[in-house]
């Protein structure tokens, strides 16, 4: 990833000079400066205009699980194209769409049952909430408007998935707008919201009674679903809840017939070391969403899965899902997330991505010990995230205005690896990280370069605001 120009980060004015042609009339994320120029891409290496070559040691955002320029892949995408490239999914199908379905939800794997295509992440968790919506709307009870999701939680970029996210600087410009009814809990975030003296378990407990009593103060009738990213992704960096979280969730799910929708568009599909990043958790959802790692970055696709329990009202009544996009199970895009996702399962690499996880553990914690601004290492598979702290005894982060994680983005940046900064991790105002998301097909020592580099950006920041 290039070093991060979006105006949100307090640091974004301190990124070099690009390599991209001044004047382009394409509308880029900051009207400040110009991104970097990538010329050509291959397995785990970005090659720039200016003649840099970059690790991409975060997939770009968690995508890239099988690396860059895959000839399969391509070779997919090219067949596809030779036959249809467009259809309207009103009146049409492909093979290409029916065989993605059928491949990702082969034996109705938690009982999830049907797959919705459509293009990206923010789309997909606008669908889960139409359908879980409609799932009610069926069933006569047009009295549940309400949703409850956690702080600290991105669900996406739309109105509707921005209302349940909590990401405070993307949501300011639009605060009056999106869905009203929403609110919002404690997230499961262990290292920042663990009291002195909880255990773990105390602490899913403490959560889960949060929850019911969240529910309960709404009015359990007026609440259509419970939306959480099972391991929490880019806002508060790669954390996985505490044991028992999610099951005490779906106890209390079940008790009040509110449905349990997970959002894995970033963890999922083998970035956390199972397929489902759920399968650990001892609890499944009734409807989920996956993403970034269900093409790999070859072509815009996302999707929404959804078990028999959360469409038989929709089965019985209307018989139609009341939604539906223009680029809704695009062709060439099922194609490219069929061909990913065959080399994933004929290659091992969700096995493989687990592995290299434990691997890249121990080399994160080995070599970043000595650096007193890591505060925590956490994550799963390969999707981990190191929290920045100007005092690891007291937790104290740096000031906001610092832009501290960033600047470690960027030193890495000019060392030649990329990762993925985060800030305002703990509350939404405070706090820095940055994500290490390398492709599964990530070699031990890419690993070391990766972990190196990192470990050399970080010292060199700490010489100058330690």
């Amino acid at each position: 990833m290039a070093p991060h120009k979006n105006d949100e980060s307090p640091a974004s004015t301190t990124a070099p000079a690009a390599a991209t042609p001044k004047g382009s009339k394409l509308m880029n994320r900051s009207f400040k400066v110009e991104p970097e120029l990538v010329v050509s891409a291959k397995g785990i290496h970005l090659h720039l205009a200016d003649g840099r070559t970059i690790i991409d040691g975060c997939g770009g955002a968690a995508v890239t699980c099988i690396g860059h320029g895959n000839e399969e892949v391509i070779e997919a995408m090219y067949e596809q194209s030779k036959k249809v490239s467009y259809v309207h999914t009103q009146s049409y199908v492909t093979s290409s769409a029916q065989e993605l379905a059928d491949f990702l939800l082969e034996g109705n794997p938690y009982g999830l049952e049907k797959a919705f295509f459509v293009g990206s992440g923010s789309e997909a968790v606008e669908s889960a909430m139409k359908l879980a919506k409609q799932h009610f709307y069926e069933l006569g009870e047009t009295q549940r408007v309400h949703f409850v999701s956690r702080r600290q939680a991105y669900h996406g970029n739309s109105m509707g998935s921005m209302s349940i996210t909590s990401h405070l600087l993307r949501k300011r410009p639009y605060n009056d707008y999106g869905h009203q009814h929403v609110s919002h809990v404690t997230p499961a975030f262990a290292y920042r919201y663990m009291k002195d003296g909880e255990t773990e378990s105390q602490f899913s407990q403490r959560l889960v009674q949060e929850l019911e009593d969240e529910f309960l103060r709404v009015g359990p009738e007026k609440v259509i679903a419970f939306v959480a990213e099972t391991i929490g992704g880019a806002l508060p960096g790669c954390v996985a809840p505490p044991a028992g979280y999610f099951q005490g969730v779906r106890r209390v799910c079940d008790k009040y017939g509110i449905l349990l929708i997970m959002d894995e568009i970033m963890c999922g599909t083998g970035r956390s070391g199972t397929f489902f990043a759920f399968e650990p958790e001892g609890a499944s959802p009734d409807i989920m969403t996956v993403a970034k790692g269900l093409g790999g970055g070859y072509a815009t696709i996302a999707a929404v899965l959804a078990t028999g329990k959360a469409l038989e009202p929709i089965r019985r009544g209307s018989s139609a899902f009341n939604s539906g996009h223009t680029y809704q199970a695009h062709p060439l895009a099922c194609a490219a997330a069929l061909a990913v996702q065959k080399i994933i399962r004929r290659d091992g690499l969700v096995e493989r991505c687990a592995k290299m996880g434990l691997l890249l553990e121990q080399k994160l914690r080995a070599q970043l010990a000595e650096c007193r601004s890591v505060g925590d290492i956490r994550g799963r598979g390969l999707f981990w995230a190191v929290e920045f702290v100007k005092d690891a005894q007291t937790k104290e982060t740096f000031d906001p205005s610092l832009g501290y994680g960033t600047r470690v983005q960027q030193a890495a940046f000019q060392m030649g690896v990329a990762l993925y900064p985060g800030w305002t991790t703990v509350d939404g105002v405070r706090g820095d990280h940055v994500l290490f998301a390398p492709p599964f097909t990530v070699t031990e020592e890419e690993l070391d370069t990766i972990v190196d580099v990192a470990k050399r950006a970080i010292l060199s920041q700490e010489a100058q605001f330690l």
